[in-house]
């Protein structure tokens, strides 16, 4: 049966069989459980999150020697060594970098005046990248290394422990440093 044209809320009421009181509806909190209930209703189809089905390609079943490569990887005596020679090849070039844009390379203290030889460049470029990579070694092992054995120990991979590291880096570094007298 339609409601008429000119309907009031008292017709509304009597045709759905429901009263309406429109002040108290605008000041009532809106349900939306039951909203969605009454809309949707309670027997919505679960969705299927496997990969393929959202359009990537599955992931295989790792074997053993995959599990046993990645425990390798993820090792604390991994993690150091990959820092180590990563800190020594970038050391490395940062030193030979460095020498290279001082003006004092290859000069002499003894006699300021002569023009060095491009094998005293070459020399003091080659010790000064040594010297840079050596130190960028240990920085980089110490660090992984105390990084590593702070997240194994706290059981967690956080923020918290590359600061932690860097402290202990930090105040080993500066340990091993002459003190003031």
């Amino acid at each position: 049966m339609a409601a008429p044209v000119n309907s009031t809320d008292s017709d509304l009421s009597v045709i759905t069989g429901q009263s309406t009181n429109v002040s108290s509806a605008e000041n009532a909190p809106l349900q939306y459980s039951l909203i969605l209930d009454h809309l949707i209703g309670a027997k919505r189809p679960i969705k299927d999150l496997n990969p393929a089905v959202m359009g990537a390609l599955p992931s295989p079943q790792k074997t053993e020697e995959q599990k046993m490569i990645e425990r390798g990887m993820e090792s604390c005596g991994f993690k150091t060594l990959i820092a180590c020679v990563g800190g020594f090849v970038l050391g490395g070039a940062f030193g030979v970098f460095t020498a290279g844009i001082d003006s004092n390379v290859g000069i002499d203290p003894k006699d300021p005046l002569r023009t060095p030889t491009a094998r005293e460049v070459l020399r003091d470029m080659g010790q000064r990248g040594m010297s840079y990579a050596k130190n960028f070694a240990i920085v980089g092992a110490m660090f992984s290394c105390t990084e590593c054995l702070i997240e194994s120990h706290r059981g967690k991979s956080d923020w918290k422990n590359a600061v932690y590291s860097g402290c202990i880096t930090g105040g080993a570094i500066g340990f091993r440093g002459k003190s003031p007298s």
